[in-house]
């Protein structure tokens, strides 16, 4: 099996993985939200601090797990870029810990290369190559996978990220952290929906392929702002409504015109904001449309989690690429390369 510790921004996770069959055995996962809430988003040295005190008991229940044998144990696997640098060095010093002390192999996994890996957890084979949409509080990206060693990211954000924007906007309604289910509830219980959207579709008219969220967190802002003195639950309603519904449709328009170019035959939704059950029916239509097979990782696996480390650490474990204690460090950015061939 390989033990595999995720830590790359508010999420404490460890998970335990077959090495044969690519079997999820255990699965581990504390979350930080109730702790950032109050603040609007996750404040890095707080998440640090919670790590530091939160791995350790997730550890103790793998103990449980294994019946505090770790002979079975074959490798660490651990995220190591792109993240929060103070939460990644946490997960990294107990990996460190427990590869010295076990005398196991470490292999370092870079957190969207994992995300892509959550369409397979519990699957030995995988269907690559395929195109990715990954959307989350930290990113907003389509990826090209090949195969393990071969993902490229070809369109990202010029600012925020969808999930961002979903936090921002349900601050500006002062209505908690994370924003993405409060936002998604507050457009599912509007009376009015399928009405004229009243928020513009960022870069309708702009031939790049890129994601941009902050012009329509603006015009999110200055409804807010219009509707100050009376902002009650049906206004917020119908503002969290024409938000998704925009954020969304930018989503779709912007991975339209990618479909258009290289005409992908499978495509995957993975991160966080995958959760989204609006997000998830409109790009089953899209595929549809283009005869496309969409592939969605499973809701409990959208998240950041160990389960989708250990998954992709299983390629690398085949290919025997570990990394030596000395040179295992830390990167806050991806070093998965940008480009459209």
């Amino acid at each position: 099996m390989i033990l595999s510790i995720e830590s790359s921004c508010d999420d404490s996770s460890l998970a335990l993985t077959r090495i044969k069959n690519a079997k999820l055995i255990a699965h581990f996962k504390i979350s930080q939200e109730k702790h950032h809430s109050s603040y609007g988003g996750v404040v890095p040295e707080l998440a640090s601090r919670l790590h530091a005190e939160n791995l350790p008991l997730l550890l103790e229940r793998i103990k449980i797990s294994l019946n505090k044998d770790f002979s079975k144990i074959k490798a660490i696997a651990i995220t190591n870029q792109p993240g929060l640098s103070v939460t990644l060095i946490e997960g990294l010093m107990m990996a460190k810990a427990l590869s010295l002390s076990l005398n196991l192999p470490l292999i370092l996994e870079d957190h969207l290369r994992g995300h892509v890996y959550s369409l397979f957890i519990n699957e030995k084979q995988t269907c690559m190559p395929l195109s990715v949409l990954l959307v989350s509080g930290g990113h907003s990206l389509i990826l090209e996978a090949r195969d393990y060693e071969d993902i490229k990211i070809v369109a990202t954000s010029l600012d925020d990220s969808f999930g961002e924007s979903f936090d921002k906007v349900s601050k500006m309604l002062d209505l908690g952290y994370p924003g993405g289910p409060i936002v998604e509830k507050l457009a599912l219980d509007y009376a009015h929906q399928n009405e004229p959207l009243m928020f513009p579709v960022p870069l309708k008219n702009s031939p790049n392929l890129a994601f941009s969220f902050s012009g329509l967190k603006n015009a999110v802002r200055l409804e807010v702002e219009k509707n100050a003195p009376n902002l009650n639950e049906a206004i917020k309603q119908k503002i969290g409504y024409h938000f998704q519904s925009a954020a969304i449709e930018h989503l779709i328009q912007q991975t339209k015109r990618y479909f258009k170019i290289k005409r992908p035959k499978i495509f995957g939704i993975v991160g966080g904001a995958s959760q989204n059950l609006a997000l998830r029916k409109a790009f089953e239509n899209l595929c549809d449309e283009f005869d496309c097979k969409l592939v969605l990782a499973p809701l409990e696996f959208c998240s950041d989690n160990a389960a989708m480390i250990g998954r992709s650490s299983l390629e690398a474990y085949q290919k025997k690429r570990f990394v030596p204690l000395e040179k295992a460090n830390i990167s806050p950015r991806t070093l998965l390369k940008m480009g459209v061939e």
